[in-house]
């Protein structure tokens, strides 16, 4: 066996082994649902900090899935090799919001459906988790909970501040309090009425009061 025949036996054939064709629609389609993934993850998103870098990498997530397992379809022996080299791979990026990894996985389901050649599942698929998503997360924003932070100068104030945000708000939750120098600072969980925050500013001109911050968070607290 000549070199030239190695050649065409594992180079040439395995051009020939994928239509370009099927390569072109199912990257265009992964392209565009990864948008649309991109798309449901914005309009859901209710965390504090909205990660833009995070929603290029859900498109991104989705080509690169639907090139390798086309790859893994067309040579066997080539996805053997494939998964001897990314068992080495080990990902130490935090998952922050726990909505994140669903996203994550919907990237990776529609680049293994698209690459298989199941094209009205991904997208009717894909149709149906982003409205349940979107519905959801409408949902959720209807009573979306608060951090109200306030530094007092003594006890005294503090129960004053606590009784004057109690009459303000739906629900008050005392989360932590810190005492530094006589002076103390309270962290409240609070539901809002009516979204109505106007109390903040009656909050910061109460004498006593040197410092308000109104936060708005997803209901996981650390601290």
């Amino acid at each position: 066996m000549t070199f030239q025949d190695i050649f065409k036996s594992s180079f040439l054939e395995n051009i020939a082994s994928i239509s370009m064709l099927d390569m072109a629609i199912a990257l265009v389609l992964a392209f565009l649902l990864g948008l649309f993934i991109f798309f449901v993850y914005k309009k859901s998103y209710s965390g504090v900090m909205y990660s833009a870098s995070f929603g290029v990498t859900l498109v991104a997530l989705s080509l690169i899935t639907t090139l390798l397992i086309m790859t893994v379809v067309s040579n066997i022996v080539l996805s053997l090799g494939m998964v001897g080299a990314l068992s080495i791979v080990r990902f130490r990026t935090a998952i922050k919001e726990p909505m994140d990894i669903a996203f994550l996985f919907w990237s990776i389901a529609v680049g293994i459906v698209l690459a298989a050649g199941l094209i009205p599942l991904a997208v009717f698929g894909s149709i149906f988790i982003g409205a349940v998503l979107v519905a959801f997360s409408k949902k959720k924003t209807v009573d979306s909970p608060y951090i109200l932070v306030a530094h007092c100068e003594n006890s005294e104030i503090e129960e004053q501040v606590r009784i004057f945000v109690k009459t303000q708000v739906k629900r008050l939750n005392l989360k932590s309090k810190g005492v530094c120098g006589g002076c103390v600072e309270l962290n409240y969980e609070v539901r809002l009425k009516d979204d109505n925050s106007a109390f903040v500013n009656q909050l910061e001109a109460m004498p006593g009061v040197s410092r308000v911050v109104l936060v708005s968070y997803n209901g996981d607290y650390m601290g």
